[in-house]
């Protein structure tokens, strides 16, 4: 008979529930949604293998009884990582930040530094995305063919404001790459598609995006997405 030291044990056991964390989750989907390309380059950058599962809002399949069980708010994306169901992509990013991330450098533990990095996710949530929103919806789904100017000036004095906090910081909340630098990226790349970002106007935004559209997650999980965008908006405005 062998014996087995108790630091072994434990050791064994650390592997196991590591590999165990990273056996992948399911990511509840639509690419040219901002939100969803948000929390997909979330997983590319903590190395979380995930199941994608792409939700047809054009059939309803959002409104169906088996997902509002899991999304009240009918919303994409939704995560589900074994038994636990999460929505809303900024909350989304933070569970994978904080569960799978090998340090702190994307989501500070220093309570200062995380507050600054929730400032701007909170940013993204209450201007960023509802400026994108305010112009597709009307679009996409009421077949408005004009974009009001005052849609287009909200979109530029959206733009006004990341280009303060870059003269701030190097990045959107610190001198280094987080998630709100991840959620902004996916959605100016939104709204860019409606207002270019004009490099002489805003060089620091302008730098900004081009560095990290040069990132490989962002090539593969958000650039896709944002160019079927750009393509769904056009034929809308011109059918």
């Amino acid at each position: 008979m062998y014996c087995v030291s108790q630091r072994v044990l434990l050791t064994c056991h650390k592997l196991f529930s590591y590999c165990g964390k990273n056996m992948g989750v399911k990511l509840y989907t639509l690419d040219w949604s901002p939100p969803v390309r948000a929390t997909m380059m979330a997983c590319d950058i903590f190395d979380v293998p995930f199941e994608k599962i792409e939700v047809n809002l054009m059939k309803k399949e959002h409104l169906t009884p088996e997902y509002l069980e899991k999304n009240p708010l009918h919303t994409i994306p939704v995560l589900e990582d074994d038994d636990f169901i999460l929505f809303d992509s900024h909350a989304i990013m933070i569970y994978l930040a904080e569960t799978y991330a090998k340090d702190d450098s994307w989501y500070p533990k220093d309570i200062k530094k995380r507050a600054l990095v929730n400032q701007k996710l909170f940013f993204d949530t209450s201007i960023l995305f509802p400026r994108i929103r305010a112009v597709t919806y009307p679009i996409m789904v009421e077949g408005s063919k004009i974009i009001e100017q005052k849609k287009i000036d909200a979109i530029l004095e959206a733009f006004g404001f990341v280009e303060e906090f870059l003269s701030r910081t190097t990045y959107i909340a610190a001198d280094h790459i987080t998630i709100a630098d991840v959620a902004a990226l996916s959605t100016m790349t939104a709204l860019e598609i409606i207002v270019p970002v004009a490099a002489e106007k805003f060089p620091k935004t302008f730098a900004w995006l081009t560095k990290l559209k040069e990132q490989p997650y962002c090539k593969k999980h958000n650039e896709p997405g944002a160019t079927w965008l750009s393509n769904i908006i056009a034929k809308c405005l011109a059918s």
